[in-house]
C-alpha cells in the first residue's frame, strides 16, 4: 500500500524513538485521507494492538476505513471527532500510549484546546507526539505565518503538564517534538 507524502516524513524513525511496540494503544489526530501514521502504526502494534483514526471529516474517515478493511486491519478504529475540544472526542481518559498530530497543529484555531484534548486520552507515562513544518528557504507546505514554531509549540504543551524530552527531524521539512506525560 503507498501513502503520499512517505517520502517527506519517516514514522518509523519516530517509532524507534518512542519505542512503539506491539500491543500498544496510539491515535493519530487529524490522520488525514492517507493514514500515513495510522496503517505503519498499526503494523507495529500489532493485533494486540489498537490504532484509532481520528478526523472531523467523515469521508476521510470512510476511506481510512475502507483502505483498513482492504488490509485485514481489524484493529484500526475510525472515531469522528473536533479535536479541539476537549473532552469531545469518544476515548476514555488515561488510555493512550501515545497519540499523534502530524501536520495537524499549524490548521488549528484552537491549538491549546488541542493539546489539552490529547492530554486527557493519555496515560501517565504516554507521549504526545507532534510533527509540523519546519521553517526553511524554498519552502514546501503552509505559508510561514500560519506555521506553529517549536518554541510555540514547547510553550503549549508544557502549559498542560506535558515535559519534553526529545525532538528530531523526521525529515527534510519537518521537526518533531516528542512529550511525555507526567
Amino acid at each position: 500500500m503507498s501513502h503520499s507524502g512517505t517520502a517527506l516524513i519517516d514514522p518509523y524513525k519516530i517509532f524507534e524513538r518512542i519505542s512503539l511496540s506491539e500491543g500498544k494503544r496510539v491515535a493519530d489526530l487529524g490522520c488525514g485521507r492517507t493514514g500515513h501514521f495510522v496503517f505503519p502504526a498499526v503494523k507495529v502494534v500489532g493485533e494486540k494492538g489498537v490504532v484509532y483514526a481520528v478526523d472531523v471529516v467523515k469521508n476521510i474517515l470512510d476511506s481510512i476505513r475502507s483502505m483498513a478493511r482492504t488490509e485485514g486491519y481489524d484493529n484500526v478504529q475510525t472515531v469522528w471527532s473536533d479535536i479541539e475540544f476537549p473532552g469531545k472526542t469518544p476515548i476514555p481518559d488515561n488510555s493512550l500510549d501515545v497519540c499523534f498530530y502530524v501536520n495537524v497543529l499549524f490548521q488549528l484555531k484552537n491549538k491549546a484546546g488541542a493539546i489539552k484534548e490529547a492530554t486527557r486520552m493519555l496515560k501517565p507515562g504516554g507521549y504526545l507526539v507532534a510533527v509540523d513544518w519546519a521553517k526553511r528557504l524554498g519552502m514546501l507546505g503552509p505559508s510561514e505565518e500560519k506555521m506553529l514554531s517549536p518554541e510555540e509549540l514547547a510553550r503549549l504543551a508544557t502549559s498542560e503538564n506535558l515535559k519534553l524530552v526529545d525532538k528530531i527531524l523526521p525529515g527534510e521539512y519537518h521537526y518533531s517534538l516528542i512529550f511525555e506525560k507526567v
